[in-house]
């Protein structure tokens, strides 16, 4: 979709989504890095709850929320890609794209739909890109590398505070997360403030 900032923070407030994590996919090289992709792509991914959200509502959210690359072939790293974990999840994924197309016509969707055969993890600071930004946040929330990954309440206000969801459905969620009052009060103001923002880099 991009720079994955922008898409783990879009996915990261998207109710039923438990966990992202922001890496590198769909190459060749051995354990890429920021500064050394080879042939990899910045990609997310994403652990939800298929009771609460479908794979075809996060699809739609993918189509929709490109920052650049859907219909314009762009360098590898940025590129528009799919990543699958079964056969199920391809169907899905295949079927969205030929939907997608007959909407975009004549424009040309390029996005690659592959088997996931690897993630690696990017740098702890790309995890949670926008909810690091609030350092004195994080300090209070003893992120760490693990936690920058794998917690659920990283993932949240990492996408609440980079203004996607809103004001409304973050009070509905703020209570399922343990914040502190001051904490709270913190969020409060910077998700209300932020609400609407652009995502991108």
């Amino acid at each position: 979709m991009g720079c994955f900032w922008g898409a783990e923070s879009l996915y990261g407030a998207t109710t039923g989504v438990l966990r992202t994590t922001v890496g590198y996919a769909g190459g060749t090289k051995e354990g890429p890095t920021y500064r050394n992709l080879g042939d990899h792509t910045e990609v997310l991914e994403i652990d939800y709850d298929p009771n609460v959200i479908s794979f075809k509502d996060l699809l739609h959210l993918f189509w929709n929320n490109h920052e650049y690359g859907l219909t314009t072939p762009i360098k590898r790293q940025y590129m528009s890609l799919i990543l699958y974990h079964d056969e199920e999840q391809k169907t899905i994924a295949e079927q969205s794209k030929i939907e997608e197309q007959i909407k975009r016509s004549p424009e040309v969707i390029t996005t690659e739909i592959r088997a996931k055969t690897n993630f690696y993890p990017a740098e702890d600071y790309h995890q949670k890109y926008r909810l690091q930004g609030h350092r004195d946040l994080c300090d209070t929330l003893n992120l760490n590398s693990k936690l920058l990954q794998t917690s659920y309440v990283a993932t949240k206000l990492n996408g609440y505070l980079a203004g996607v969801g809103g004001f409304e459905q973050f009070k509905s969620e703020v209570d399922t997360m343990g914040l502190t009052p001051t904490q709270k009060e913190y969020c409060n103001y910077y998700v209300e403030k932020n609400e609407g923002q652009g995502l991108y880099c």
